[in-house]
């Protein structure tokens, strides 16, 4: 609504124009494409979001099965802070719509050798318990994490929060408080590089390797600037949001509710349209939805290939290597492990030989790293009484070359054998109920290209800045969120990338 008002003669008259609405069209309801809906909700745009699921949160949905109820995808919870933000654009407090507890202890990290790390949110209290198990020098990991913190607190603030394409961000003061935290082993040589030096223990530089897979990459090549994730998970601490991972894309599909925004599941885009560079809407069925501003929370890749029709954008996009992928079980356990704790890392003997099986060879490794999630420790109802339910995951190759027919029972009895070994149990005997996702399936239900569940990986020093921008410089009103595009995979990158978009995008 604009006033207009004229002086005349002493008197003032004024009339009131009615400024026409702008409107946001979003595609995909993953936790990007719901946040950037709030966002532009909060600023006045009418926003439409259309999924093609039947459900809201894309690969942070949940399933359900014979009395058992799995987060079907993210399991970690850190940043709450991201969450609470958007309920404070909304003008509402969050304690009255989502609930979350801070954690003790973040992983428990088992080894062959027979060795159990816990990964305790107290920095003190992990240096002890390190100490304790390897004979690390206490000193050596509160330096290695203080290091983390300064790092993301100065690149981590440029290269998460900021679009990298746009020099505003290059000219601005905080540049120099992140070249100020800058170190010569994050730009040379490997994280695992980066961890040898800084630590004696074999199964420590394992530990901190394993972050590097949060973004779906190679520990032996990715660069040492990673070694600030851990910061997040161990510094600022871990969470457990009540209700478990699928709370938090009901809060924010109601929060989205609430601000006016409408959802249209079951609703495939076929196309983006433009014209003469501006972008028009888009196309279902052969029917034009007209909008300001078209925001794709799609795989970057399929957004160019099916809904741009632009193979030579596309085919830019795959120049940059995959993430890896996942194998996940969902099994229905009879039994209680209390030792278990909401995350537990069991680790492969031979960590490299898994990476080179992973990324060189595009194969599943025979000894695999198991992730365990239970969330049924946290949180009642989620199992029957008496039972767990185990999200099992390892990590798989990004492609469509493996036959998962054969692949998927080889990897199912290579996970038991390692558990059986590890904990002395006879786990076939333990599984009353089972659900499999591969990542054909996580593919067909995400639409994350072969699969991959971070869009690129980051196992080069440029990675950072070869990611996909989160606009488009040949169509004016085009945007993109989610893991597939800039800043990154995860439920904390996809939610910057929606604050990204939203600062771009004009009121």
């Amino acid at each position: 609504m604009v006033s207009h008002c004229i002086s005349n003669a002493g008197a003032t008259s004024c009339k009131t124009e009615m400024k026409p609405v702008k409107k946001a069209i979003i595609i995909g309801a993953g936790i990007g494409g719901i946040a950037t809906s709030i966002r532009l909700a909060a600023k006045g745009y009418h926003v439409e979001v259309f999924e093609k699921n039947a459900f809201p949160g894309g690969k942070l949905h949940v399933i359900e099965k014979d009395g058992f109820t799995f987060d079907a995808g993210p399991s970690l919870f850190t940043e709450p802070e991201n969450i609470v933000e958007l309920f404070g654009l909304a003008g509402e407090k969050w304690e009255d719509h989502f609930s979350f507890t801070s954690l003790d202890l973040s992983f428990n990290y088992y080894y062959e050798n027979g060795k159990v790390i816990r990964a305790f949110t107290n920095i003190d209290a992990l240096a002890n318990e390190v100490h304790e198990q390897t004979s690390e020098n206490k000193i050596a990991i509160k330096k290695y994490l203080n290091n983390a913190a300064k790092a993301y607190a100065g690149l981590g603030d440029v290269f998460l929060n900021y679009p990298l394409h746009k020099w505003r961000t290059w000219f601005h003061p905080r540049i120099l408080k992140a070249i100020k935290g800058l170190r010569l082993g994050y730009l040379i040589g490997s994280l695992h590089e980066y961890n040898r030096k800084s630590f004696k223990s074999p199964e420590l530089i394992q530990l901190f390797n394993r972050f590097a897979t949060y973004n779906g990459s190679n520990p032996y090549v990715a660069p040492g600037m990673l070694s600030m994730i851990p910061h997040l998970e161990l510094g600022q601490g871990t969470f457990f949001p009540k209700g478990g991972m699928i709370s938090i894309t009901n809060a924010l599909k109601n929060l989205a509710d609430r601000l006016g925004v409408v959802f249209h599941f079951n609703q495939e885009v076929d196309a983006i349209v433009s014209k003469e560079g501006k972008i028009k809407g888009i196309s279902i069925k052969e029917t034009i939805h007209e909008s300001d501003v078209v925001v794709s929370n799609m795989d970057v890749y399929y957004t160019y290939s099916k809904l741009l029709r632009d193979a030579k954008k596309s085919d830019k996009v795959l120049k940059n290597e995959r993430s890896s992928s996942a194998c996940i079980f969902y099994w229905g356990i009879k039994k209680g492990f209390d030792h278990m704790h909401l995350h537990n890392i069991f680790f492969a003997q031979d960590y490299e030989q898994e990476f080179q099986d992973l990324f060189k060879h595009k194969q599943l490794h025979a000894d695999p790293t198991v992730y365990v999630n239970i969330t049924s420790k946290f949180e009642s109802g989620l199992s029957p009484e008496g039972h767990e339910n185990w999200f099992v995951m390892v990590n798989a190759p990004a492609n469509d070359q493996l036959d998962w027919n054969a692949a998927q029972p080889m990897i199912r009895q290579a996970i038991i054998e390692k558990m059986n070994r590890m904990l002395k149990t006879d786990l076939e005997k333990l599984i009353i109920t089972e659900h499999v996702m591969t990542p054909m399936d996580i593919q067909k239900t995400t639409s994350s290209y072969l699969g991959s569940l971070y869009g690129s990986s980051s196992n080069s020093t440029w990675s950072a800045f070869l990611r996909h921008a989160n606009d488009n410089s040949d169509i004016k009103g085009l945007y993109f969120t989610g893991g597939s595009v800039h800043p990154g995979g995860g439920i904390p990158l996809c939610l910057k990338s929606a604050k990204i978009v939203s600062n771009m995008i004009s009121p």
